[in-house]
Parts: structure tokens; C-alpha cells; sequence
């Protein structure tokens, strides 16, 4: 089994999001034996945007004449793919910045939208080729958006990513939520804790 585990957090030891996905990976660990585990912090390492020129290379594939950074984006993006695709689990970690997700993951998910690898289009609509696998995306927030229609108009974050994921054919999405936790310290100690209760019950067999 293969574990794909990414963070996106920009504020490394003091991300709620972090240490959610790290409690995950730790769960999964210990509950599978054999677990294959490959890490991305995108936040330390996040591809680039695209640009007019990279898009070029790396959506519509035109790939005569490539220079050396063209080629280099183009094997950076075709890893992505394939790693992702050869995950039967998928852990996100997904803070809301802005009312949605960090860029560092919103690039990372542009790379990885790949017309017939993680979708296709028919005469009936796309077709997401991604399917099969688990995703758990480790949410966090700084406010409460999930318990009034108000407030989850607002939400662009876990909305977002189970469209983009649908879209690629994923329908086993989990979502460990901590809200609050830009409400004071004790919200967020509340928050924190009542996440990881949540990865308990999920992986009862690891804790």
C-alpha cells in the first residue's frame, strides 16, 4: 500500500494542518504494516505556478525545443502525476488561507489536472481516471464555517478540493476538520483536540 502525504502549511512547527497530517500518517503507519510512504512539503519546495510559458509545456505538451528549465518542469510535473496516481491514500494537509487553499497546493493541484492521466473529456462530460483511492485532507481555520449557511458561503477550501478531487474520479474523501483556531489559544487547543479525536475513530486499530 502507498501513502502519498502532503503539507502545505506556510507556518511550519506552529501548523494545526501539520500536526494533523502528521497524526494521520503516524495512524496509518502503525495500522499497516508494509506502508510506502512518500512526502511532499509544498510549502518548502512548491512547484511553480504557471506560467504562459509553462503552461505551454506542461498542459498542452508542446514539447518541441524545450530548454533545460522547460524540461525540468516537465519531469517536476510528470513525477507529481505519477505519484499521485500510484497512491492508494492520500493525505492533504489543507489550511484555509483567504478563504481558500494555500497557492503552494493550488499549483500542485494545476500540475496534477493532466487530461488523460487524473481525467478525460467524452461526448458525455469528463471522466475522472484518478478513482480507487482514499483521501483525507486535514483541514484547519481560523473561524467556524461550518455550522451556518452564512459562513459556509464563505468556504472555498473544502469545497474546492472535493470538486477538483470528484473531478478526477475520487468519491472516498474524508475530511478531519479543526475550525477555530484563530479564535485564542483555548479554541484552538479545543480545535486540535477534537481533530485527533476524530483520526482516532478513523483508525481505531492504531490507536
Amino acid at each position: 500500500m502507498k501513502l502519498l502525504h502532503l503539507d502545505s502549511s506556510a507556518l511550519g512547527e506552529a501548523s494545526v494542518s501539520r500536526k494533523l497530517t502528521a497524526a494521520l500518517a503516524a495512524a496509518w503507519l502503525k495500522a499497516t504494516p508494509g506502508l510506502s510512504v512518500t512526502y511532499r512539503d509544498l510549502a518548502e519546495a512548491p512547484p511553480d505556478h504557471l506560467t504562459g510559458e509553462l503552461i505551454q509545456v506542461v498542459k498542452f505538451r508542446k514539447l518541441d525545443g524545450l530548454n533545460e528549465r522547460q524540461k525540468q518542469e516537465l519531469a517536476l510535473t510528470d513525477a507529481l502525476v505519477e505519484e499521485f496516481l500510484a497512491a492508494d491514500l492520500v493525505i492533504i494537509g489543507a489550511p484555509m488561507y483567504n478563504f481558500t487553499v494555500p497557492t503552494q497546493l493550488k499549483s500542485w493541484i494545476d500540475r496534477i489536472a493532466q487530461a488523460g492521466k487524473t481525467f478525460r473529456y467524452t461526448e458525455k462530460g469528463p471522466v475522472g481516471l484518478a478513482g480507487g483511492k482514499k483521501v483525507v485532507i486535514a483541514s484547519s481555520r481560523g473561524s467556524v464555517f461550518s455550522t451556518s449557511e452564512v459562513m459556509r458561503a464563505l468556504d472555498h477550501q473544502e469545497t474546492y478540493l472535493r470538486t477538483v478531487l470528484g473531478f478526477f474520479g475520487i468519491t472516498d474523501i474524508t475530511v478531519i476538520r479543526a475550525e477555530g483556531v484563530g479564535l485564542g489559544p483555548e479554541s484552538r487547543d479545543q480545535a486540535l483536540a477534537n481533530a485527533l479525536e476524530q483520526i482516532s475513530l478513523l483508525l481505531p486499530a492504531a490507536a
